[in-house]
């Protein structure tokens, strides 16, 4: 198993990091780049996953690709040969996990679809019938199919705080209510059309989360999409509605912390081998079913 990549260090160059992303600044353009870098209860792991970013990066490239009849979206390559200097000199790092973009003024928002009822929404459904605060009917019960997805905002906080869930109404108030209406109805119609291509190769996509950015006055997709980390994968064939299904995600690194004496608080304790081996091979595995090739960085 190769060695997880956990720092990017680009010399002579400015960035900010974020839990398992570093952003460089390329003039007029961005470079993400998603480390292996694991992150759980709001704390980054000592060790990472390998090949955990390229896998996040490499379904984002899939996804921008497969949606850019939705909506554009700020991704202009992957291909560290085409990006500017220094940053083509970095190949051994930037290989797969990266990607150049378009900057863009990002909206101060996130944008939820929810296909399926589990996480906070069932917690909130369970107590109220509803899902931010919108009423559901009566007789869902745990990882039920909504009857149609549902769009529930939150917003976007700063590194280190949470979001928090808002209303339709207050996210209008935030944008305004012209550009609220088209980001639930761009970010519906992508989270429809993900799921249905996802089930057709055996991964239910429970909810997910879309960011969006503007540029010359246009809307476009940012950041990840309809990844493992920003989305729950579930594998169809283990889908029963009543328990909550296994993820294609972190499922294996929270169930280990959940058996630890750890107050969830830094600094985060060491992840065992096999964790992290269960954890890259479910990464590996939703990129692979997804795209219907082998992981080649």
């Amino acid at each position: 198993m190769s060695e997880a990549l956990t720092r990017i260090e680009i010399p002579n160059t400015e960035s900010r990091s974020g839990k398992v992303r570093e952003i460089f600044d390329a003039g007029d353009k961005l470079l993400f780049v998603a480390s292996d870098r694991i992150s759980a209860f709001d704390c980054v792991m000592p060790n990472g996953i390998p090949e955990k970013g390229a896998v996040l990066n490499m379904i984002s490239k899939f996804w921008f690709e497969r949606t850019g009849d939705v909506v554009k979206n700020h991704m202009l390559s992957t291909d560290v040969s085409e990006y500017p200097a220094p940053f083509s000199q970095y190949a051994d790092q930037l290989k797969g996990r990266s990607m150049l973009v378009k900057k863009t003024e990002v909206l101060p928002v996130e944008c939820i679809v929810r296909g399926y009822l589990i996480g906070s929404g069932w917690k909130e459904y369970q107590k109220s019938e509803t899902i931010g605060g919108m009423p559901l009917r009566s007789g869902y019960k745990m990882a039920d199919k909504l009857d149609e997805p549902i769009f529930t905002p939150s917003t976007k906080a700063e590194q280190g705080l949470h979001d928090e869930n808002i209303s339709f109404d207050k996210m209008k108030e935030i944008v305004g209510e012209e550009k609220a209406e088209k980001l639930k109805e761009i970010s519906l119609k992508l989270y429809k059309e993900a799921a249905d291509y996802a089930l057709t190769k055996g991964i239910i996509i429970a909810d997910t989360k879309f960011e969006f950015g503007e540029l010359d006055g246009e809307i476009i997709l940012i950041d990840e999409a309809l990844t493992p980390d920003s989305s729950r994968f579930w594998p169809a064939d283990s889908y029963e509605v009543g328990s909550s299904p296994m993820s294609y995600d972190k499922q294996f690194v929270r169930d280990y912390l959940e058996t630890l004496e750890w107050d969830k608080t830094p600094p985060a304790p060491a992840l065992p081998e096999e964790i992290i081996e269960k954890s890259r091979a479910k990464y590996l595995e939703a990129y692979e079913r997804l795209t219907g090739t082998k992981l080649e960085i």
